[in-house]
């Protein structure tokens, strides 16, 4: 077992033994799962929509390179610099160079789950620049020093006397319990980082082919001002984002605000074409739009593993898994949990290192029935047990495997194998929750029901007789 598969297994088993934070994301999202249940209701044909969103999706990747380079040539001609980032490494090293061009000390960040993919933050302080988060969530656990909890919700783990004393802490406020009082708190804080900052950052939830445009759709109106106030712009956006036409906005921004946040549509949507063309008021001077790679070209060419790239991060499959309400983001210890993460992570970066997130699923598919591109997730997860398990499969899982094999299939073994489980039973410390790690164990806080000789079926042949 590697370092990380580890640590996973022990935080899980501390974090579901936390009662009060599973009372907390259990009401954060049971709220959410009411206002989405209401907006889909709004849906003519919430199915026939889903359907479609996952058609549009899959003929983009069928013919992906085709549409960048359409996106490409559409916002070059507006005076857009668009790069081309075939690794993580490959958008940092980008970055920097953008941010040494503009003689650049400091950056205002809205929020973006592909920069946290590539630790782009990390990056840039290691050399010397300071990144400031501007979403509302990302701010707060920025100053935390940890990562986001969610991918749409990064502190929905806080409670607000939690983030009252963190602001207290850390930017000497009066303590308050109030929402309305810590929200005007981060934003007298960060109007300071708007004017200061060299260069503004943002992420994108759609790139538009045969426009040329950058979607971002947000909540708070920090993307626009992340936009419109430095002088640099940079959108760091992978490359699966992109979809066909202008039109198919009208598709997806109503089922990304539905499923992402239960809203009929978030309060920012914003397209962005290039800088500030003569005769505009505002906007930056210069704008650079990443596409990052980071591994999406090899799954597109996977007849398998292509749908997950029809994802749009909205957050809705880990919204509904039962694993991740009672396990939390942080066990993860991964940019994207939950069943999107325990496909995603080992695809876009090691299958070994990270085998152990295709595990951590009850296989129950709820994940499945909320997608609104419809990615059969639990099929993907399942997909990467395979893998796993045959890439470089251990000596005792081989052997376990196989024996499973025998039990289930063969007549003989599964009829004696129930009459010896009584038995074996008696010695196997497994069993009985008295392992050396006994919180791994599913026994350590449950009685195993006693096997015995004869089964229900034999007891009914000798009533029968």
């Amino acid at each position: 077992m590697n370092n990380l598969a580890k640590k996973f297994h022990e935080d899980a088993a501390r974090m579901a033994a936390d009662i009060q934070h599973r009372n907390t994301i259990t009401t954060a999202l049971g709220k959410y799962a009411e206002g989405r249940d209401k907006k889909i209701a709004e849906f003519q044909d919430w199915q026939g929509a889903r359907q479609m969103a996952s058609d549009i999706k899959q003929g983009v990747h069928t013919d992906l390179e085709k549409y960048l380079s359409q996106l490409t040539e559409k916002l070059t001609a507006r005076g857009t610099h668009v790069h081309r980032a075939a690794t993580g490494e490959d958008a940092c090293r980008i970055i920097l160079d953008i941010l040494k061009q503009k003689n650049a000390k400091s950056m205002v960040k809205s929020k973006s789950m592909t920069s946290e993919e590539i630790h782009l933050n990390h990056a840039l302080e290691k050399a010397g620049y300071r990144v400031v988060e501007s979403d509302l969530g990302e701010f707060i656990v920025q100053l935390r020093d940890e990562p986001p909890y969610h991918i749409v919700f990064p502190a929905m783990h806080l409670t607000r006397y939690q983030i009252s004393d963190l602001f207290h802490a850390k930017l000497g406020t009066a303590p308050t319990s109030n929402p309305e009082e810590l929200t005007m708190i981060a934003r007298k804080s960060l109007r300071r980082e708007y004017c200061q900052a060299d260069v503004g950052f943002t992420g994108a939830n759609f790139a538009i082919a045969d426009t040329g445009m950058i979607s971002v759709t947000e909540n708070e109106g920090n993307s626009r001002l992340s936009a419109s106030l430095p002088k640099t712009m940079i959108t760091l956006i992978g490359i699966e984002k992109v979809i066909p036409r202008m039109q198919d906005l009208a598709l997806y921004l109503p089922m990304l605000a539905t499923v992402g946040c239960a809203q009929t549509v978030t309060c920012y949507n914003t397209l962005y074409s290039g800088p500030r063309q003569p005769g505009e008021c505002d906007g930056p001077e210069e704008y650079h739009v990443i596409l990052l790679d980071n591994g999406r070209s090899e799954i597109s060419q996977d007849p398998v593993y292509r749908e997950v790239l029809k994802c749009m991060r909205c957050g809705s499959c880990i919204n509904v898994c039962p694993v991740y309400k009672s396990i939390g983001g942080h066990t993860y210890n991964a940019t994207y949990p939950g069943p999107i993460g325990s496909v995603l992570m080992p695809r876009l970066f090691d299958l070994q290192k990270f085998k152990h997130l295709s595990f951590a699923c009850s296989l129950c598919c709820a994940c499945r029935d909320a997608c609104p591109v419809k990615i059969n997730l639990p099929h993907l997860i399942l997909k990467n047990r395979e893998a796993a398990s045959t890439q470089y499969p251990k000596f005792f899982e081989r052997v376990a495997f196989k024996c499973a094999s025998l039990l289930f299939n063969v007549p003989f073994f599964w009829k004696w194998g129930k009459r010896m489980g009584w038995i074996g039973q008696k010695f196997h410390p497994l069993i009985e929750g008295t392992a050396i790690d006994p919180a791994r164990c599913w026994t350590a806080t449950r009685k195993a029901p006693k096997l015995v000789w004869k089964s229900f079926k034999d007891l009914w042949k000798r009533h029968s007789k």
